[in-house]
Order: C-alpha cells, then structure tokens, then sequence
C-alpha cells in the first residue's frame, strides 16, 4: 500500500480502526498510558513477585490441539561435536589452548509459539470483510492489513510484516493487572460467562476497571492442566470451568468499553470452544475476532494465576503491577510469556 492508497474506506462496527491513525500496529496497547503504569507501580507495596507462567512444556503432547506440540531442545554442535557438558580445551574457536578449564552447554530450540503461556498478536486472527464497499470481502487484520500483503501468505513466505508480536514486545508491555477470581465466584463447572455473569462478580470482587488496565481471569483451568502432568485430558479440560460466552453481544460491549488494553485468562481461549451456534455466517472464535480483529486487543491464554490469587485473596485485593512483554520475535503472530506480577 502508498500513502496515498488507504487501506480501508469502511471500518468493521465498533471497532477501533484508526482511533490511533493509518498505520498504528498496537491498538488498544495505546491505552497504556505513563498514568496506567504508574497506577500499577502503586500497587507494588509488599514487594512480592508471581510467576504468572505454566512450565513452557505444558499442556503436554498435542491432545489439546493436534497443530501445537512442546518444545523441542537440543545442544548446538562446534567442530563436529555436541556443546553440551564440553570442555573447550583445544578447541579452536578458543584458541585451541590445552589448559583451559571451562566446560560450556549451549542449546537450541523448536518452540511452536502459542503452544503453552502466550500472547496472541493482532496478526493471529482476521476476518473477511469489505474494506471498501465494493461487496467484494477480503481476508484482512486489524486497521485493514492485508493477508498476503502486510500479513504473508504462509505458502510464499513466513512471517508478518505488520502486527507482529515484535510490536507488542516494543511497547514493553506493562501496566495495572486486575485479577477477577471465576472459580471462585462460578466453582469449577462449565460455564459461558455472559455480560451479566462478568458484571455480577466485577461487582461481588470490587474489581473497578479503568482504562490501560489488562483484565485478568482465574478460572482454574491452569491448575487441573497443571496437575495432569504433561498428560492432559481434553474431554475434563473443556468441559470444566468458566469461559467467556463470545457470542454475547453485550459482553463484547463492555469489553469495547471497558478500556481495558488486554484480556488474559488462565484457559486455553478465553473464550468457549466451541462457541454457541448461531444461523447464518459468523465467526467461529467471535470473542477473538472482537478483540483483536475489530479492536486491537491481545489475548494472553494458558496463564498461571493460583498462587497469585491465593495471596491476593488473603490481602483483600486484586491489583497488581503487572510486566508481560512477549518475545520480540519480528514476524511471529503469537509468542511464549513469562508474566510477572509485582504486589
């Protein structure tokens, strides 16, 4: 696209295409303030931190999605060998000296990048839609990047040139975290949490959003997956604790209208899969097709909050400072996190 070409006439109903002008790659990320990161660096007043991450080898296997699987590592090799446990000693790329005594390892890895704790980037989902008024609907992203354009076609080339996580991971992803406890508002049943669900435990939880905050939910799930060991079962997983209900309209509302500059969950969506069936066409994941599609607004998933939420509980609170940027990996659509949060 030129300057002087737009990549859109029309914007997809309530969304956020250029609130942040043309070319703006962070959407709601531009909520986060130096006030909103202040407001989270006052919520650090015992010092304490939280590992909000699942051992990167979790779930275990790929029952959970037969397309992700866990990381793969291996030693990198030097002159013919492993370097794993390797003496460099007459080695030639340290001089080949004898008498050196360090032993080194270094390593490799295959990591799939949405596979355990992650971020969603704004290039993970799009939608067809009709930029231009023209009835003709192209595959297109968030402020109308185009796929195989701006979003690359996977069978010419990798990578995303625009709304790729290496643009979140610039932003330094930091802000106030708010911890809504489901479970233990809702227990450990199935349950599609809709606009008057969020608002009744927003509400039990004296949880009050304010714009540039990231809303995150416990529900539990993290912890049975935690349990089972690298051998999960899908059949309990998806059948057990509360999700977001994505085909509630007046959910996704609030959710527009919430400020929140990012939503993470401790399940495998944040959203049910499936979603509720409706008639005619629609999307299949809608609460993704919202948040980052329409408004710009990563999805963190698998997130590890019980010990989190154990101490929040017991201090009568439920904000936190809260430090997540994802890799920056330039291309990637999606991105391994070890979130930190600081109370």
């Amino acid at each position: 696209m030129t300057a002087s070409t737009p990549r859109w006439t029309r914007r997809p109903e309530g969304s956020t295409w250029g609130d942040w002008g043309p070319e703006d790659q962070l959407g709601r990320l531009n909520l986060i303030t130096p006030d909103a990161v202040l407001r989270g660096v006052g919520e650090v007043k015992a010092g304490r931190s939280f590992c909000l991450s699942l051992p990167l080898d979790l779930p275990g296997g790929n029952k959970l999605n037969p397309r992700r699987h866990p990381p793969r590592l291996r030693p990198t090799e030097g002159e013919g060998a492993a370097m794993y446990n390797r003496p460099v000693a007459g080695m030639r790329s340290y001089t080949g000296r004898q008498d050196l005594t360090d032993v080194v390892s270094d390593d490799a890895v295959l990591l799939y990048t949405q596979y355990s704790t992650q971020w969603d980037s704004l290039a993970h989902v799009g939608s067809h839609f009709d930029c231009d008024g023209s009835g003709q609907t192209r595959k297109v992203y968030y402020n109308g990047f185009r796929a195989g354009v701006e979003i690359e076609n996977p069978e010419l080339a990798a990578g995303a040139t625009a709304l790729g996580i290496d643009k979140q991971a610039a932003k330094a992803t930091q802000s106030r975290g708010l911890l809504l406890d489901l479970k233990g508002i809702y227990g450990e049943e199935r349950r599609y949490v809709g606009l008057a669900d969020l608002l009744a435990a927003l509400e039990a939880q004296e949880v009050e959003v304010q714009a540039g905050d990231i809303l995150c939910l416990y529900t539990g799930f993290a912890d049975r997956l935690q349990a089972m060991a690298g051998d999960p079962d899908p059949e309990v997983l998806h059948g057990s604790y509360a999700v977001l209900d994505g085909r509630d309209r007046g959910l996704l509302q609030w959710i527009s209208d919430s400020g929140i500059a990012a939503l993470a969950a401790d399940n495998y969506a944040v959203e049910g899969v499936p979603a509720k069936q409706v008639d005619g066409p629609c999307a299949a994941l809608p609460l993704h097709e919202h948040c980052l599609f329409k408004l710009g607004l990563p999805l963190g998933e698998l997130w590890y909050f019980e010990e989190l939420a154990t101490w929040l509980k017991e201090a009568g609170r439920n904000g936190f400072l809260l430090t997540a940027p994802p890799l920056r990996l330039p291309g990637a659509v999606g991105s391994p996190v070890t979130p930190v949060a600081t109370v």
